[in-house]
């Protein structure tokens, strides 16, 4: 990670790769006192494990391959943005990467 006093810069495949659940792998992004940010890598078939609930903003951004949430399908490209106090249960059929970012303050 390359650092200064106003800046972060890191290569996400070179941050550690922790596996949450089997086929799900999270890597934790830089993280400030206003918001977090992490990479989610979902293998084929796989669902985020409980019934994810929001007590701040988050958002994420999906990279490639598609995600199923809430009945919606959303590839490439698809930025979503929950509000606080809502909930959602990411699944995927076919494999996906997404970029999240966590609003803390």
């Amino acid at each position: 990670m390359t650092e200064a006093h106003d800046m972060q810069v890191v290569q996400v495949d070179d941050v550690e790769a922790v596996e949450v659940v089997p086929g799900i792998i999270r890597r934790r992004l830089a993280i400030t006192e206003h918001a977090r940010g992490w990479v989610y890598d979902f293998a084929p078939g796989t669902e985020w494990p409980e019934v994810d609930v929001h007590e701040a903003e988050e958002r994420y951004y999906v990279v490639s391959g598609e995600f199923i949430d809430r009945g919606q399908r959303l590839g490439p490209g698809s930025y979503v943005v929950f509000a606080p106090g809502s909930s959602h249960q990411p699944r995927t059929e076919t494999g996906a990467r997404m970029l999240g970012i966590s609003i803390t303050g």
